[in-house]
């Protein structure tokens, strides 16, 4: 069954990139609101950017330099593109944008962000992001292993900052409806609690940490140090989304919640998840927390096996 639902799922997404490319003109006809085949355009794209010689675009567009030197003349006749000798090797031509092609190039990005403008328009706001994410970590994983992107620098950051409370609310929904099959209920609950905790954060025993990636909240983690009695500590919303994981940024975000633990003079951190998150389980475990407890319940909105796992402050 795994190896035919893996089937299944690799066939609706060469399903899917197929209608992407005929949904974005790729197939034939006027592409990006002009006359121009794609790879012109894609071209008028890159030579905008400055710097750029034939040899360059052969390699971002994947062609052979026959098709880009065919190309570029066509480019150059139709007044778009011009050409100048490098300052260090004059056998290297530079080339550049004229006047007409600086207004084409902005004709293309006014239709193109029209058009993403009007898909997106037609999605919640909760699912621009996953569009993105989605098409970012797709394309990535086409490259060859030697070409993969370096990824942006993650930053554990701590206190409320604006959207937050709506941030984790979605990386929790989202991921625990298409892991778990968690609904309206646990989102309620995480949004109601979070919600409660941060109007508590002045307290100096109460702190939320976030990953932040691109100025954006990827990952979460809160010690709450008021709801389970004094010398107790709550670890609470612990996540990170897709984009983050293997990245270690769930293990900064832990050693950042244990590091206040411990300097804030709490005896013990407890934790309820359910059974089955083995990865979280581990990174919990090699941090000092052990399982003390396990019984079936439903405060998720749905029965699971409940757990609750203890971990003593070292020297308290």
């Amino acid at each position: 069954m795994a190896v035919e639902a893996a089937s299944q799922l690799i066939d609706h997404i060469r399903a899917t990139s197929r209608h992407l490319v005929r949904e974005l003109g790729f197939m034939g006809g006027d592409f990006a609101g002009t006359n121009l085949p794609p790879s012109a355009v894609h071209a008028l794209i890159e030579i905008e950017k400055g710097g750029m010689t034939a040899r360059d675009l052969a390699a971002i567009l994947r062609l052979e330099k026959s098709s880009v030197s065919r190309m570029l003349r066509k480019l150059v006749e139709a007044g778009d593109v011009r050409e100048a000798a490098g300052e260090e090797d004059t056998r290297t031509k530079r080339l550049s944008l004229t006047p007409a092609g600086q207004q084409r190039v902005a004709s293309i990005h006014a239709f193109a962000r029209a058009q993403v403008s009007s898909a997106l328009g037609r999605l919640h706001q909760g699912q621009h992001e996953t569009v993105l994410e989605g098409m970012r970590l797709y394309a990535d994983a086409l490259l060859p292993r030697d070409q993969k992107p370096q990824s942006s620098p993650v930053e554990i950051v701590t206190g409320y900052r604006p959207g937050i409370i709506a941030r984790i609310t979605e990386m929790h929904a989202l991921y625990y409806a298409r892991t778990s099959d968690f609904g309206q209920a646990f989102e309620s609950r995480v949004a109601g609690g979070l919600a409660e905790f941060c109007g508590r954060l002045e307290n100096p025993q109460n702190r939320i940490w976030a990953a932040m990636r691109e100025g954006q909240v990827r990952g979460s983690v809160a010690i709450d140090g008021e709801d389970l009695g004094e010398g107790i500590a709550h670890l609470r919303w612990f996540i990170t989304d897709d984009t983050l994981r293997g990245t270690g940024a769930g293990k900064k975000l832990l050693d950042a919640a244990m590091d206040f633990v411990d300097a804030s003079g709490f005896t013990e951190t407890h934790l309820w998840t359910f059974a089955g998150l083995n990865a979280a389980r581990h990174l919990y475990e090699i941090r000092g927390f052990a399982l003390v407890e396990e019984y079936a319940g439903s405060q998720w909105g749905r029965g699971v096996l409940e757990q609750r796992f203890v971990r003593k402050t070292p020297h308290a």
